[in-house]
């Protein structure tokens, strides 16, 4: 049975693929940057939105980026002043947001309530017409920001002293790369849920890293990666019965497994034999450094 002939597979499979692109193409960035964890902290913000748009009646996606952006835009202020470091700035995401989206869900109704978990772990397969809109324009809102100003981006993540010397705009650009984050955890929120977006972001990424060398390579790698995780794993839970997101994930990590281990035994394999008539290369030893 195909099961990609439903209206709803067609629809899950649209936003499984918007966010399987979107996600590590801004999501280098934050791993160029050490900041790997953003994603899961605005996340937890993210589900403020959420449950303020449950309770007014709203749209709970619309709602959640708009929080999520504030609360990217207030970090990345927080962090650009020094009035506390990268890691308590994040932690007052995680548990705050979490803890106003549980309360205010909470409040809204029980039926709300009930569907918590939809948002905090994905669930695909109940993504209505209207949802495909909403994750296409902030997936190439995502994408357009990600790939049109990469070289400033890039800059400012790889060397922000150096880019601020140079003349960039270094606040505007930090600003551009919080929000789009924030827009990135929320148009990924249907796919793989509020809590697993960040596995989304990073992972491909790090995989990408363990074969290729340059940053746009690794970009493009991490992309086809991301998009390959989330539709295999789409097809694997509605075979297996498993929960999308989870099983999106749970894939991504296999992939990474099975790529940083080939590419290390790759690395370890048998010396190259030199040329014949040239001298095999003298074994390496140890050298001691009078102090």
């Amino acid at each position: 049975m195909n099961l990609f002939a439903y209206d709803f597979m067609i629809r899950a499979l649209i936003g499984a693929t918007v966010t399987g692109l979107a996600a590590p193409s801004i999501g280098i960035y934050l791993v160029q940057r050490r900041l790997s964890l953003i994603g899961d902290g605005l996340g937890h913000v993210a589900l403020t939105g959420v449950g303020l748009g449950l309770l007014t009646r709203t749209s709970p996606t619309l709602m959640a980026v708009v929080v999520a952006a504030l609360g990217a835009v207030a970090v990345e202020l927080v962090r650009e002043r020094g009035k506390a470091s990268g890691d308590v700035a994040l932690a007052i995401l995680f548990y705050g947001g979490i803890s106003g989206g549980v309360a205010l869900v909470n409040v809204s109704s029980a039926q709300n309530s009930r569907s918590l978990v939809s948002y905090l772990f994905g669930s695909p397969l109940t993504t209505s017409p209207a949802d495909v809109v909403v994750i296409c324009v902030l997936g190439a809102i995502v994408l357009t920001v990600a790939l049109l100003l990469r070289p400033w981006l890039f800059a400012v993540c790889h060397d922000e002293e150096y880019a601020r010397v140079a003349g960039l705009p270094i606040r505007l650009l930090n600003v551009i790369l919080a929000v789009t984050t924030a827009v990135t955890v929320t148009a990924a929120m249907r796919a793989v849920g509020l809590l697993l977006v960040s596995a989304l972001m990073v992972v491909p990424v790090a995989t990408a890293q363990q074969v290729t060398r340059g940053f746009t390579a690794t970009m493009y790698l991490a992309m086809a990666l991301g998009v390959g995780a989330s539709v295999v794993g789409l097809g694997v839970s509605s075979q297996l019965d498993t929960a999308p997101g989870a099983t999106i994930v749970l894939l991504a990590i296999v992939a990474f497994l099975v790529v940083t281990l080939g590419a290390g035994a790759i690395r370890r394999g048998p010396p190259r034999q030199p040329p014949p008539g040239q001298p095999a290369e003298a074994e390496p030893h140890e050298v001691v450094l009078d102090r």
